[in-house]
C-alpha cells in the first residue's frame, strides 16, 4: 500500500524517503539491462524511474509492440520485473508527451500525419513552433487512450498494492512547458470556442471584448487583440488553460483507472527553471496547479535544472520548495521527479564541469525542506536507438542528441561510473541512513513567511505586438517571488529564519505573523485586500518593490496604497551618469550608504522613514494599519541580512536559528517529529572551510561547540534523536548508519580537532579523530 499522509509518503505503513535514479530502458541494450541496475543499486537508491515513449513503442504501421516481439528492449515489462529481483521500486512515466530529449517529445510522427488539427494555432493564428498539441482535442485523446490500451495492462499487474514493484505513475510530462517556452498559446478553433465559454461564464456575457464570445471574428479578438481589451486577455486566458490542464489530466487518470491503475500516486512533472535559473520555476506551479493541488491521489514533483549548488541556486531550491508546498494540502509531500545530476556537461563537448558534490548538497536542502521522493534524472545515460522509419532530419534516431545520450549523467552511456558516480552514492547512502527519523521530520519555521502571488507567475503568454501586456509581465516579472536580486528570500535565509509560504490568493497568513512580499505595480485586489486585512487585525507585511497601483487586468486598484496612506511617485532609475544610493533612518541604522538600480519615492500620511535617497526622498517607510504595521521598501535593495533582521526585528520576528560563520555560503535549519526529535542541517556551498556555531530559540548549541565544516559539504546532525535505544542529544557527526548490535556509526567529526563529540543520555562522549563508532 503507497499513501500519502500529512506530507509523507508511506509505504505499508512506514514512512519513507525514496531515492530513485532515471535509466532508460529504451536506450539501453537489453543484455545490459542488469548492469546498470546493479550500479543504481551500488549506489543506495531504492528505486529506478523510468520514461515510456510511446514514439519507441509504436511501428510504423500504427501497430504497438510493449512485449519485446520487434526489438528485445521493447519488453518494458521485463525491464520492471528486473528491477524488482534486484530489490528495485519503479516510477512509470508512459506520457503520452515525455520530453526526454526526443523527437516530437515522444509522440509518433504517425499522430501528426494523421491528425494534423490537433497541431494548434498561436498569435495572430500562427502555427505553433514547437510539436505540442491542443491536449483536449479529440483525436488526440482518442490516440492517447489507444496507447493506454497497449500499456496499462503491462503496468497494472506490476502495481505496488498488486505485489509489484511500481509505487507511482507520473501522467504526461512537462505540461505546457512548450508553450510557455515559445509564448505560443494553444489556440485551435476548438480551444478558442471552449474559450469563448469561460468568458461568458467569467464575464457573464462578453465582458470587455468587443465580439461576443461565439459570433464571427471571435477567434480574431482572441489571436490578434486590440490594446482595448489586451490586458483581460492575458488574465483571462491563462486562468482558462489552467482550466484546461485540469481537465487533461483529469482524462488522463480516468484512462489510467479505468485500465486496471489505480491505488498508486499519479505524479505530475513541474517545469520552469530556465538557462539554471530557478526564478520562474512557479510559472509552472501557476499553469498546472488545478492539475494536483488538493485533489486525492495527485502528486506534485519539481523539475529543476539549476546548475552548480551556490548561494544563488540554492537560494532558488529554497524557494521552489517552498512555493510547491504552498499550494499543496496537509497530505501531499514535495518531491522531485527530475532532480539534476552529473557533470552538467549535457552537449559532450568539456563545456562544463560541476563540482561533484552540487548533487548531494541540492539534496540535502530539499529533504531538510521535506522532500519524499528524488529522482537523478539522468542517473545512467545510453544510446539512442535508430527509429523505425527514416524521417530525412539527420540521424534518424529517436532523439535529437545524436548517437549517445546522458553523456553528463553520473554513468556514461556505455555504463561505465562517470565523473559523479561516488560523490552522488554517498550522498545517496548518507540519505538512506538517516532515513528512519527523515521521513517523519518536518522543517521547523519561524513566525514569518515569503508570500507566493501566484497570479503573478501567469506570464507564459504575451502577444509580441501588444505594449499592454508586455508592460504588465515585465513588471510582475522583474518584482515577483523573491524579490528583486531575490533578496527577500536570499536575506531571510542568510539570516538564518527557517521559513516557508503563504498562496495570498486563496489563504490568509497566519494570524500575527509576518509575510514578506515582493510587489511590483500591478497586484491582484484579491491580495491587495488580503494583505490589509492581515495587517488590520495584527499581522505584519514587508513590501519588497513597486507600490501597486494597478489589478492584474491593469485597471486602477490602489487598495493597499490607500490603506498605507503612501501615494506612489516618481522612479528614479541608474544611468550611466546617475547613481542612485540609499540612506539608512531609525531602526534601519547603522547601514552604510548603498547603491540601488531604482528607487520610487514616496508620499506618506504617516509612519517612520527608514529609506531615503541622498537628496532626502523618502523611499522606505514603517507604517502603522490596524492593530499591526507594513514595511514598504521601495527600491532595488541587495540582499542583505543584516537589514532585513533589523527589520523584521522592528516587528519583534528574530529567527529561531542563530548561525555564525566567517562568509556567506553556510545554510542551517532544522527539522523536527512530532514527538520532539529533532536534527540540525549545516550546509557550506562555498569552496573554504568555515566555521560555525548555532544557537536555537536563543541557547547556544552544545554550550556554543564550534563546528569546522568542510568546504562544500552538507551534514544532518542529531539534536534529540531515538537511534538504537538510546537518545543521541548531540552529536557534532552525522549517523552513517546502524548495525545489528546497536553500534552507531557516524561520518567525518566537525570538532574543531577533527573529532567527534556525541552527548548520549545526557553525557558526553569524545572519538577521536578517525573513530567513528559509537559501540553498544
Amino acid at each position: 500500500m503507497i499513501e500519502t499522509v500529512r506530507r509523507q509518503i508511506r509505504i505499508d505503513g512506514e514512512p519513507s524517503i525514496v531515492m530513485s535514479g532515471e535509466v532508460h530502458y529504451f536506450r539501453v541494450a537489453r543484455a545490459e539491462w542488469a548492469q546498470r541496475l546493479d550500479l543504481l543499486v551500488e549506489a543506495g537508491c531504492d528505486t529506478v524511474a523510468s520514461y515510456i515513449p510511446w514514439i519507441f513503442h509504436e511501428l510504423p504501421d500504427g501497430t504497438l509492440d510493449v512485449t519485446g516481439e520487434t526489438r528485445p528492449e521493447r519488453d518494458i515489462g521485463a525491464f520492471i520485473d528486473l528491477a524488482a529481483e534486484k530489490g528495485l521500486r519503479f516510477i512509470a512515466r508512459p506520457g503520452p508527451f515525455i520530453m526526454a530529449e526526443l523527437k516530437n517529445e515522444g509522440i509518433p510522427f504517425r499522430v501528426y500525419r494523421d491528425h494534423p488539427e490537433i497541431v494548434p494555432l498561436g498569435w495572430d493564428g500562427v502555427q505553433v513552433s514547437s510539436r505540442t498539441v491542443d491536449y483536449l482535442a479529440p483525436a488526440f485523446l482518442a490516440e492517447s487512450a489507444r496507447w493506454f490500451d497497449a500499456i496499462m495492462p503491462v503496468l497494472a499487474p506490476r502495481l505496488q498494492p498488486a505485489g509489484g514493484p511500481i509505487i507511482g505513475v507520473q501522467l504526461d510530462n512537462e505540461i505546457g512547458m512548450l508553450a510557455w517556452v515559445t509564448n505560443s498559446p494553444d489556440l485551435t478553433d476548438g480551444l478558442v470556442a471552449s474559450f469563448g465559454e469561460f468568458v461568458r461564464s467569467r464575464h457573464g456575457g462578453s465582458g470587455p471584448y468587443a465580439v461576443s464570445p461565439g459570433d464571427e471574428g471571435w477567434a480574431e479578438v482572441v489571436r490578434s487583440p486590440k490594446e482595448e481589451w489586451a490586458g483581460a486577455l492575458r488574465l483571462d486566458l491563462g486562468l482558462f488553460m489552467r482550466q484546461r490542464f485540469a481537465s487533461y489530466v483529469a482524462a488522463l487518470r480516468g484512462l489510467c483507472e479505468s485500465r486496471g491503475v489505480s491505488g498508486v500516486p499519479f505524479f505530475v512533472n513541474i517545469h520552469g527553471t530556465e538557462g539554471g535559473n530557478g526564478a520562474p520555476f512557479p510559472i509552472g506551479i501557476s499553469q498546472l496547479v488545478d492539475t494536483y493541488a488538493g485533489i486525492p491521489g495527485m502528486v506534485s514533483g519539481s523539475d529543476h535544472y539549476l546548475g552548480e549548488a551556490t548561494l544563488n541556486t540554492m537560494t532558488d531550491l529554497y524557494v521552489i520548495n517552498a512555493f510547491m508546498a504552498a499550494v499543496h494540502d496537509a497530505d501531499q509531500p514535495l518531491t522531485s521527479l527530475e532532480f539534476e545530476a552529473g557533470s552538467g556537461d549535457y552537449g559532450a563537448g568539456a563545456e562544463m564541469q560541476y563540482d561533484p558534490s552540487t548533487a548531494d548538497l541540492k539534496t540535502r536542502l530539499c529533504l531538510a525542506q521535506g522532500n519524499r521522493l528524488i529522482n537523478y534524472y539522468l542517473f545512467a545515460g545510453g544510446i539512442n536507438p535508430p527509429l523505425d522509419e527514416r524521417v530525412d532530419d539527420g540521424n534518424d534516431r529517436v532523439s535529437f542528441t545524436g548517437e549517445r545520450h546522458g553523456t553528463a549523467a553520473p554513468v556514461g552511456p556505455e555504463g561505465q561510473r562517470g565523473y559523479a558516480y561516488e560523490a552522488t552514492a554517498a550522498g545517496v547512502r548518507a540519505v538512506k541512513a538517516n532515513e528512519p527519523w527523515l521521513a517523519r521530520m518536518d522543517e521547523d519555521h519561524d513566525d514569518v513567511s515569503l508570500g507566493l502571488v501566484l497570479d503573478a507567475y501567469m506570464t507564459e503568454y504575451h502577444h509580441p505586438g501588444s505594449e499592454v501586456m508586455t508592460d504588465v509581465v515585465d513588471d510582475l516579472t522583474s518584482h515577483r517571488g523573491a524579490g528583486e536580486r531575490k533578496a527577500l528570500a536570499r536575506s531571510l535565509l542568510l539570516g538564518g529564519f527557517r521559513y516557508g509560504a503563504t498562496h495570498l490568493e486563496r489563504r490568509d497568513p497566519a494570524p500575527g505573523s509576518t509575510v514578506l512580499v515582493g510587489t511590483g505595480r500591478f497586484l491582484s485586489r484579491v491580495v491587495q485586500e488580503r494583505l490589509v486585512g492581515h495587517a488590520t487585525s495584527g499581522g505584519n507585511v514587508v513590501l519588497l518593490g513597486r507600490v501597486p497601483e494597478r489589478d492584474l487586468d491593469g485597471s486602477e486598484c490602489t487598495v493597499l496604497a490607500d490603506a498605507l496612506g503612501i501615494a506612489p511617485g516618481e522612479v528614479v532609475r541608474d544611468t550611466g551618469h546617475y547613481f542612485p544610493s540609499l540612506v539608512a533612518h531609525g531602526w534601519a541604522q547603522p547601514w552604510p550608504e548603498m547603491r540601488a538600480g531604482w528607487i520610487q519615492r514616496l508620499s506618506h500620511e504617516r509612519g517612520d522613514v527608514v529609506l531615503t535617497d541622498v537628496y532626502g526622498g523618502v523611499c522606505g517607510v514603517d507604517v502603522p494599519l490596524g492593530e499591526g504595521r507594513a514595511i514598504v521598501l521601495a527600491a532595488q535593495v541587495p540582499s542583505d541580512p543584516l537589514l532585513f533582521d533589523r527589520a523584521l526585528s522592528s516587528l519583534g520576528v528574530t529567527p529561531g536559528l542563530r548561525l555564525e560563520t566567517q562568509w556567506p555560503g553556510v545554510f542551517a535549519t532544522t527539522t523536527s517529529t512530532d514527538d520532539g526529535q529533532r536534527a540540525l542541517h549545516v550546509i557550506n556551498t562555498s569552496g573554504a572551510p568555515a566555521t560555525v556555531t548555532v544557537a536555537l530559540d536563543g541557547t547556544p548549541i552544545a554550550a556554543g561547540a564550534t563546528l569546522s565544516v568542510p568546504p562544500r559539504s552538507g551534514h544532518i546532525l542529531p539534536l534529540g534523536l531515538e537511534v538504537a535505544g538510546r537518545r543521541l542529544d548531540w552529536a557534532t557527526a552525522e549517523i552513517a548508519g546502524v548495525d545489528a548490535d546497536g553500534t552507531i556509526r557516524f561520518r567525518l567529526g566537525l570538532d574543531e580537532d577533527g573529532g567527534t563529540t556525541v552527548i548520549v543520555d545526557g553525557l558526553p562522549v569524545e572519538l577521536a579523530p578517525g573513530e567513528h563508532s559509537l559501540l553498544p
